[in-house]
């Protein structure tokens, strides 16, 4: 067998030359690597050497200082309470009928229980006879004044003529003694009848003003007697009408304090009623707030996603585990809806400012407690002193440092990690 050989022997090898198309791919590859670490790369070398962090916007959240009204105001939650929620208590001593059942709706003067009270209705019995003894003593007291007038209508009339008889007899001796016709002793008798008759008369007159007045004093005691007696009768009688208790406002019966058809002590308390007309909120403020409280401070009120204006009225003058209770009153009377120890939140209007430096509430206070802020200006936040003022539920008041229109990282600081300057990336 034979073999052919093969011609390797003879073979060449030659170069190949360099493909274009890579060529032309490295240099696109160092262009765009150059470009890249310019714009990214570069930046962060020269930050960090020059000792400058740099943050993400996207991270921030930041705002502008604005100017205009500031109100400064708390959030609490409250729970509903009837303003007026009173209890009726027994007038007198008895056994009680109740008409009503605990939760029975009422109207203002429905009568929802009686009072059997024997000894006071027995009382008021004899009060009224003693009154009508002494209305009639009064009358007959008027009778007798009238009967005695007449008789001393009669006696001043009695002395009235005695007067006139003497001095007609003292004008006849009169002229009886000028012609000699009487003597001097029967003269002198005449003259002594006439200041007799005077007397008499004068001392009539006296004593009829004397008894008239005595008269008037009499009958005005009586009448004072009456009087009296008239006022007890119509206390007695409004307590005997009180013996019905009735509603003093519309609303629901609250728990009976005793049972039917017991026997109750003046003043033991009966029932109590719900007033469901008006509605306050007891509310529970923070101490920290206490000396900012005033009555009259209005406040906004969150039912069923809508507000409705309130008014504090009421401040307790303890603190009690860190907290002062007020009471907050709607003052919009057409409310309804609300329910008994319903909780609501509250805001309570501290101040109000015009023309104030403010900024949005943000964890920035937590970082430097309001001293500090990172002012943005130009892709860079820079740490700056400020001075904040009141705090609101979502704004601060900026005494210095910042002005209108500054725009202020208000988000976490502590991603700054304090320092002096930071770049913004977008």
């Amino acid at each position: 067998m034979s073999y052919i050989a093969d011609t390797s022997a003879q073979d060449t090898q030659i170069e190949k030359p360099r493909s274009l198309n890579k060529m032309i791919i490295f240099s696109f590859s160092t262009i765009l690597t150059v470009i890249v670490s310019y714009f990214f790369i570069l930046p962060s070398v020269v930050n960090w050497t020059k000792g400058t962090s740099a943050v993400h916007k996207d991270k921030l959240n930041i705002a502008a200082v604005k100017q205009g009204l500031f109100i400064r105001d708390l959030s609490v939650q409250g729970k509903v309470i009837a303003a007026r929620r009173p209890i009726l208590y027994s007038p007198a001593q008895g056994t009680v009928t109740y008409l009503v059942e605990a939760g029975d709706s009422v109207v203002t003067q429905q009568t929802i229980a009686i009072i059997d009270s024997p000894e006071l209705k027995s009382e008021y019995n004899q009060q009224i006879a003693n009154l009508t003894r002494l209305k009639n003593q009064l009358e007959r007291e008027k009778i007798q004044v009238k009967k005695s007038n007449l008789e001393q209508e009669n006696q001043i009339g009695q002395a009235q003529v005695a007067l006139n008889a003497a001095k007609r007899e003292m004008r006849r001796s009169g002229e009886a003694m000028k012609n000699k016709i009487i003597s001097d002793i029967d003269y002198q008798k005449a003259k002594d009848d006439l200041q007799n008759a005077k007397r008499e008369y004068e001392h009539a007159v006296k004593e009829v003003a004397l008894i008239k007045e005595s008269q008037k004093f009499e009958i005005k005691t009586r009448e004072f007697e009456l009087h009296s007696q008239q006022v007890k009768v119509t206390e007695l009688k409004r307590q005997v009408d009180g013996l019905k208790i009735t509603s003093p406002v519309t609303g629901l019966v609250g728990n009976l304090s005793t049972q039917q058809k017991n026997s109750v002590a003046k003043n033991q308390a009966l029932l109590s009623i719900v007033d469901l007309s008006e509605y306050e909120l007891e509310v529970q403020i923070p101490e920290s707030y206490a000396d900012d409280l005033a009555l009259g401070m209005e406040a906004e009120i969150t039912l069923n996603q809508s507000l409705y204006q309130g008014e504090l009225v009421a401040i307790s003058p303890e603190i009690v585990q860190g907290r002062v209770q007020g009471k907050i009153r709607f003052t919009d009377k057409s409310l309804t809806g609300l329910r008994q120890n319903q909780r609501l939140t509250t805001r309570v209007i501290l101040e109000r400012k015009n023309n104030i430096q403010y900024l949005p509430r943000g964890q920035f206070l937590k970082t430097y407690n309001g001293q500090f802020a990172y002012v943005v200006s130009d892709n860079s936040a820079v740490k700056t002193p400020i001075k904040i003022g009141s705090r609101s539920l979502g704004k601060v008041e900026v005494i210095s440092g910042l002005k209108t229109g500054d725009t202020v990282v208000i988000s976490d600081s502590d991603i700054f990690k304090d320092a002096p300057s930071v770049r913004i990336l977008k």
